[in-house]
């Protein structure tokens, strides 16, 4: 068991996972960003896992997986997964080197373009299978083809040698640092918890565990929850946004080896603060992240320069496969999370010229992004959905006190999800 294993030995397992990993793709860089190190006041460096061969750590785990048990059973032809996302991708990747078929069982729902992509990475070596609406019967599906078929199955986090396998991330990153420098802090994305587990493992008597951030989406905090519980906790709902790293339970093998960080050393980051990451990184980096990608980023801006300054930090970049047709969305979400964008339902007196004067309470900076009538039958007034941009969050205090001065009857409802939900 990975967790019964002395530090030294595990290291020199991952190590031996890293030595035979070359044979697949070179290390991915450990880079010294300009831009995130002046803004904080630190030495920020990033582990760019989305440089990885399919865009994302989870080629480490899969390929570590198949390689041991080709190692135990030479003989094994047939392996098996369920994924939608980066898990299926690495494994088709890695079935591809070792010349083994590999069925992968996705949810209908899967995007066309994760579908795409995977059918590349693995070639004729793959097979595609759609099963179910979620992930849960897609899984179930995965699991009795493998006994049925004598397949073995590939998990995605929840295994010794997928924990092995990722921590080669911090075997890379050991190696990389340059000589004397050592973190003050790592920040590491939580979804299954494999990458986590592993780093933790790997730097165990080496880096202090207080030097260890972990950060999970708002709308899947398995392991925050599990620590402040004493035991694995399974939420009864999560937010799928964040789909690399939306787990609704800890693995099990992961939680015994995380079970020793505090409750305080998860930090839960809004949704919306993740796609403000994204559009950030994009605009002035040129980096494509994945919302699971920008989690550790995002963690940064919440700590800021009063935490993060003199420090050298150490942040896990961990998947770029970000679908494009998805940016319209997080835009919007970043502009409101940044305060740079509202929606206001608002009633106007159906009268000649009432528009005009409404619009001629707008600011100079202030934008009109939508306008829609939610109702026109109305006699005296009508109720209007309006939309407005502006270039900095101040500018809405002006105008909601503009709106006030003139009697304007408005709502504001930015936050309100039920409703944004269904209008917006």
């Amino acid at each position: 068991m990975t967790e019964k294993q002395s530090p030294d030995a595990f290291r020199a397992c991952a190590d031996g996972a890293l030595e035979h990993m070359r044979s697949l793709f070179a290390a991915t860089p450990l880079q010294l960003n300009d831009h995130l190190s002046a803004r904080y006041g630190a030495r920020i460096w990033l582990k760019r896992e989305d440089l990885s061969p399919v865009r994302s750590y989870k080629i480490r785990g899969a390929f570590n997986f198949i390689r041991k048990a080709l190692d135990a059973n030479p003989d094994q032809a047939l392996f098996v997964c369920a994924s939608a996302g980066n898990h299926a991708q690495g494994f088709a990747y890695v079935c591809r080197h070792f010349s083994r078929k590999g069925v992968i069982f996705m949810p209908v729902t899967t995007p066309q373009q994760k579908i795409d992509k995977t059918r590349i990475f693995g070639g004729e070596f793959i097979e595609i299978r759609l099963i179910g609406d979620f992930f849960d019967a897609c899984y179930d599906a995965a699991r009795d083809y493998a006994v049925a078929e004598g397949a073995l199955m590939a998990p995605p986090f929840d295994h010794d040698d997928i924990i092995e396998g990722q921590a080669t991330v911090g075997a890379e990153i050991a190696s990389q640092l340059p000589e004397g420098e050592a973190p003050d802090l790592i920040v590491l994305p939580v979804g299954g918890g494999g990458l986590s587990a592993g780093m933790a493992r790997y730097f165990e008597g080496r880096v202090d565990n207080d030097r260890f951030l972990l950060t999970e989406p708002a709308g899947a905090p398995s392991l925050q929850q599990s620590l402040e519980a004493g035991h694995r906790v399974k939420l009864t709902k999560i937010d799928n946004f964040v789909d690399g790293a939306a787990v609704a339970e800890i693995g099990e093998r992961n939680f015994e080896i995380l079970k020793r960080f505090r409750p305080d050393q998860v930090l839960v980051v809004p949704e919306n603060a993740i796609c403000l990451t994204m559009t950030t990184i994009l605009n002035t980096e040129g980096i494509v992240l994945e919302p699971a990608g920008a989690l550790s980023l995002s963690a940064l801006d919440m700590l800021g320069p009063e935490v993060l300054a003199g420090k050298t930090v150490v942040a896990v970049v961990s998947g770029g496969n970000f679908d494009f047709e998805r940016l319209p969305d997080v835009k919007e979400r970043a502009m409101r999370y940044a305060g740079t964008k509202k929606y206001f339902i608002l009633r106007l007196a159906q009268r000649p010229g009432a528009l005009s004067d409404f619009l001629a309470l707008l600011g100079p900076e202030d934008d009109i992004a939508r306008f829609e009538y939610l109702k026109k039958s109305a006699r005296n007034f009508g109720s209007i959905l309006i939309g407005i941009e502006t270039r900095k969050p101040g500018n809405f205090d002006r105008l909601i006190e503009v709106f006030d001065q003139a009697g304007l009857s408005y709502q504001d409802i930015t936050d309100n999800e039920i409703i944004a939900n269904l209008i917006i």
